[in-house]
């Protein structure tokens, strides 16, 4: 009875104790988001993050290559492992304010040495015996200062954090092979053009050749068109070779063989949706990178009051029970049982400073933690504004090169006829000259209808969509 009254006792301290939690609750922490766009202002929280990517990106060859490349993407079932890992660890944490609970059996038979104090006692002349044991060892520390809450807190927060990495890198993945696919198209489109300039290019030649019989144009002429045109097909094998790289990198991502990839035509790329960036606040929960730095914050946090509550006294409980016979015949009988109870209450005297070294350390990182997030949030702000100006711009400098390509184009016609009729005034010079920026211009047109649809996908990235949000 006296027995239980001390368990009973121990228990009722162990939980009084507890009241004096001093752990820290976490709070967010405060950081200047009302401005972090440059030059945009809304009174919308509609955001472009909130769209599934498959209504963004209608293009049925991307779809299909981002399935793909969700299922098979190995930095991307890098990061789901990951997570697995950290729940693992999350789950542990769940569990510590439960009881550890171990079971043991052990028997046997002794002999004493005569030499030894044991052996002396028991008479000599080798003496032995047997011994049997089973025994139930139950153990308890009471969360006193919050160690133990924080602890889970922190693993908590190691487990959320790594889920938002594996958002992170989901978000990249959709945004990267989109990006990739863009510049497949478009560089399809600009070897369609080297490919037609060289054909027009060997026709020019031998145009070049009767003129130059019928004495209309030098030989010098003739040379000239003539280099144009191996220009024209080393372009045409430079185009080529970043085809098949591309190609090689996007099977990559997809974590195949590098091999063909099948896709669409750049002028079939339609984004026609009105691009709305909602209000910075909303980078918080739609950002998986700025997730990823808050939660990181917060576990330093937390592993700054685990190393808090270690100044503190700590408190455990512990019990065996079992029973233990030098008698096989006798071990299961009730004479064999045994018990006993044991309060442990520890308080940290001198430690060679290692409390304080790790209490002092876990409040440099947290503070380190606390920067980190503040310059994620800083650099999504960053990204939104370049993505929305590069956007701007790049519409901008579409429709004006599309009337330079028109004009340019105009003036190979026109010089070429001029030369062709044998007017005087006009040099051969004017029409490589005009040919030589046609092909730039046009070349570059597709370039800038590539970077304007690549600004929406940075635009997309850098509000925080792409990633699943079921």
């Amino acid at each position: 009875m006296k027995k239980k009254y001390i368990i009973l006792s121990l228990v009722i301290v162990a939980f009084s104790l507890q009241s004096c939690f001093v752990a820290k609750k976490y709070q967010q922490p405060e950081i200047e988001i009302a401005d972090q766009y440059r030059n945009i202002s809304t009174n919308d929280s509609a955001t472009l993050a909130n769209m599934p990517w498959e209504e963004l990106f209608t293009d049925s060859k991307l779809q299909t290559l981002i399935h793909k490349a969700l299922d098979k993407n190995l930095d991307y079932l890098m990061a789901v492992e990951r997570v697995n890992a950290a729940l693992a660890y999350y789950k542990q944490g769940k569990m510590g304010y439960a009881p550890s609970l171990n079971i043991g059996a052990n028997g046997g038979n002794y002999e004493l040495s005569d030499n030894s104090l044991t052996g002396i006692s028991a008479g000599g002349n080798g003496y032995n015996y047997e011994n049997y044991q089973l025994t139930g060892t139950v153990s308890w520390e009471a969360d006193i200062w919050g160690k133990i809450r924080s602890n889970k807190r922190a693993s908590e927060a190691g487990y959320l954090q790594s889920e938002a990495s594996r958002r992170a890198v989901e978000s990249a993945l959709v945004a990267n092979l989109a990006s990739a696919y863009y510049q497949l198209v478009a560089l399809d489109a600009q070897v369609e053009v080297a490919k037609r300039t060289v054909t027009n290019r060997t026709e020019s030649l031998e145009t070049m050749k009767s003129l130059k019989e019928a004495g209309q144009v030098t030989g010098a002429a003739v040379k000239q068109t003539e280099a144009q045109l191996y220009s024209t097909q080393i372009l045409l094998l430079n185009l080529e070779e970043n085809v098949n790289l591309l190609e090689n990198t996007i099977s990559l991502i997809l974590g195949e063989n590098a091999g063909d990839i099948v896709r669409s035509k750049l002028d079939e790329q339609k984004i026609e949706i009105e691009l709305q960036t909602g209000f910075p606040a909303q980078l918080l929960r739609n950002r998986p990178d700025v997730m990823v730095a808050e939660y990181g914050f917060r576990n330093a946090f937390e592993l700054t009051n685990v190393a808090k509550s270690n100044f503190y006294p700590s408190l455990s409980i512990s019990a065996s029970a079992g029973l233990e016979s030098i008698d096989f015949d006798d071990w299961f009988s009730s004479s064999s049982l045994f018990s006993n109870v044991i309060g442990n209450l520890t308080q940290p005297i001198f430690n060679k400073r290692s409390i304080r070294t790790k209490y002092e350390v876990a409040k440099a990182q947290q503070a380190e933690a606390r920067y980190s997030f503040q310059k994620a949030m800083l650099q999504a702000g960053k990204e939104v504004s370049d993505a929305l100006y590069s956007y701007q711009s790049e519409q901008q400098k579409y429709e004006i090169q599309k009337m330079e390509l028109e004009a340019l184009t105009k003036a190979v016609e026109y010089s070429e006829e001029l030369l062709n009729s044998g007017y005087q005034n006009t040099t051969y010079l004017e029409v490589l000259t005009a040919r030589s920026n046609a092909l730039s211009s046009e070349i570059n047109t597709i370039d800038t209808k590539f970077q304007q649809l690549n600004a929406v996908v940075e635009l997309y990235l850098s509000l925080g969509g792409g990633w699943n949000r079921k």
